[in-house]
């Protein structure tokens, strides 16, 4: 079954090959979208893929990489937009 959301990711995760840990771990999952970083200090990612490697996903964007420090990771359920690859965005 297949699963969209959107995840807004706080705390210490913009300079720090966040966005690159994000691109890499979907790829390997088979995740679609995109992440990019928000002008506020978060990362916004928009994930689509089957729900237990969204589920995954959302895990490991939880954890963040090396050096990065979540505090806080907002998610919201999002209708599938049909990406077909996962990218990372520029302001």
């Amino acid at each position: 079954m297949k699963k969209s959301v959107r995840l807004y990711i706080s705390g210490l995760v913009q300079g720090i090959f966040f966005r690159g840990f994000i691109k890499e771990n979907a790829e390997k999952l088979n995740i679609k979208g995109f992440v990019r970083n928000l002008e506020d200090g978060r990362v916004e990612t928009f994930l689509e893929g089957d729900s237990e490697d969204v589920r995954k996903m959302i895990e490991i964007c939880k954890k963040g990489p090396k050096h990065s420090e979540v505090k806080k990771v907002e998610e919201k359920t999002e209708r599938n937009q049909g990406f077909t690859s996962f990218k990372i965005l520029h302001i």
